[in-house]
């Protein structure tokens, strides 16, 4: 079965099998819950002195959503007193690919990688994040074709999620663009890799930044992976930039997450122009995006 069909299928299996009686589409056209618009930032991107001066900050403009780098298993004192007494929750950890060797061919090299996804799960879970991104890997980091790729994943996703449940989280896989992978590049292919393993614990996220290089129509890429859509990633356009800095509009994708009843964090990820000055340039982009999600009508 070639790529193209592989994913038609597990889409049509996704609707038999996990949304009985509805279709995807169906689902999203008839949420439970009306979307709402949870703005968030990665850490790195935050200006303060410390993590609660960076939490102050985030809330002050009205996000709620923190976004951590890697696994900060160290960090987690720091982390739950930076946020104790705000609004703001962690949002994710973002993980990254643990230079493919989930998918190793080497089974002590995918030992070792699955040993430490679990370990960033179990993190995840103390801070009730939504989850931990993962990427499969990235250019260089396989010599593997997609369909291999995908075999491994179905034998090792179902046992990472039943950790990842267990821990109170879940895996989000994370289409990238062309540029740094050549495989799962689109939502539509994520989504069929979460409906082939069917598992509370591994779901997906998009990435406005990879979808406007990788999807033709942002708000059906969404409606495709409402079932399993759990956090999201902002930034502009093919520059990657802050939202509002250069032309690009979010108004259809968040039509999307409107579908779909997205309930989960949106996250800035992106660059801040040199000399701009983030403790203006932020709250700027929260409130453009707030503009453009009042635009999103459906």
């Amino acid at each position: 079965m070639d790529r193209r069909a592989f994913i038609k299928s597990s889409l049509v299996g996704a609707g038999a099998l996990a949304l009985p009686k509805l279709t995807i589409s169906s689902r999203a056209a008839a949420p439970k819950k009306a979307a709402v618009l949870k703005l968030g930032s990665q850490e790195s991107k935050l200006p303060g002195a410390s993590l609660k001066e960076k939490v102050a900050n985030l809330e002050k403009w009205g996000g709620c959503g923190l976004e951590l780098h890697g696994n900060p298993a160290t960090r987690i004192a720091e982390i739950k007193d930076a946020i104790k007494g705000t609004t703001v929750r962690v949002s994710a950890l973002c993980w990254g690919s643990c230079k493919g060797d989930l998918v190793s061919p080497d089974l002590e090299k995918r030992k070792q990688g699955i040993q430490q996804i679990k370990d960033a799960l179990d993190t995840a879970g103390e801070l009730e994040s939504t989850g931990v991104i993962f990427v499969p890997c990235f250019h260089k980091q396989s010599d593997l074709k997609p369909a291999e790729l995908d075999q491994i994943l179905f034998d090792i996703l179902p046992g990472i999620g039943d950790h990842a449940v267990k821990r109170g989280t879940r895996v989000l896989l994370e289409p990238l663009t062309k540029l740094e992978t050549f495989y799962i590049n689109r939502i539509e292919q994520a989504a069929a890799i979460c409906a082939k393993v069917n598992h509370p614990g591994i779901c997906l996220m998009g990435d406005f930044y990879h979808m406007s290089r990788e999807e033709t129509d942002q708000t059906q890429a969404f409606v495709t992976g409402g079932p399993w859509l759990h956090h999201v990633h902002l930034a502009t356009g093919k520059t990657r930039i802050l939202p509002g800095l250069e032309p690009h509009s979010y108004v259809e994708g968040f039509k999307g997450l409107k579908k779909v009843g997205y309930q989960d964090y949106c996250s800035i990820e992106c660059a801040i122009k040199k000399g701009t000055d983030p403790a203006v340039a932020i709250p700027q982009a929260f409130d453009f995006l707030r503009q453009q999600w009042k635009e999103a009508t459906i």
